[in-house]
């Protein structure tokens, strides 16, 4: 209960204190040498993919965001089990022409961990894989477009949990002409149905 004790005491203080941060080169680098904590954006990789291409105007897709997390860490999921720990989330900033449907979170995995012995926490760990349902409106701009989107999450292994951060992740987006011929991409990505 000790362990747990602290384990809650670290995430508030994380949520209060700390607030999230986007980590630059030169603050990773400090706390690295000066504490030799991980960086918290080390430890989970995103990739962003686009289900069609291109996508014409007027149709409906979807941006991935598939996350590889390091081995021995594990994120919360988007619906955690308790109040005070922090969500996982995806979040778009749309360019004019583009309209967020919504966004698909998988479920999560209940483990148990040596802080949180009696009760097992809903995380994400090994890999995973967030979805935005879009649509590109006819006033969407023709040609490449790129915009932001940002993966909040707080990385946690058996015994401590890191800083929670913003981590930034473009996407690319190639849109076509109403009516244009298009096809499925990544089809190993978008066949699987992700959940809410």
């Amino acid at each position: 209960m000790r362990i747990r004790g602290i384990a809650v005491s670290c995430a508030v203080f994380w949520m209060l204190a700390a607030g999230d941060f986007v980590p630059s080169a030169s603050s990773a680098a400090a706390a690295q040498s000066s504490t030799d904590v991980p960086n918290p954006a080390a430890i989970v990789k995103p990739r962003a993919f686009v289900s069609l291409a291109p996508v014409p105007r007027g149709k409906e897709f979807q941006v991935a965001v598939a996350v590889e997390i390091a081995p021995g860490y594990h994120m919360n999921s988007h619906h955690p089990t308790d109040q005070y720990l922090i969500a996982t989330t995806l979040t778009a900033k749309l360019p004019t022409g583009f309209e967020l449907r919504d966004t698909l979170y998988p479920a999560g995995r209940v483990e148990k961990f040596s802080f949180s012995p009696d009760k097992g926490l809903d995380v994400y760990s090994g890999s995973v894989t967030l979805k935005l349902r879009l649509i590109a409106h006819n006033d969407a701009p023709i040609g490449a477009v790129t915009f932001p989107l940002t993966l909040r999450y707080q990385a946690c292994n058996d015994t401590t949990c890191l800083p929670p951060v913003k981590v930034p992740v473009d996407v690319r987006v190639d849109v076509a002409a109403a009516g244009t011929a298009t096809h499925t991409a990544h089809p190993e990505i978008f066949s699987t149905p992700a959940t809410k």
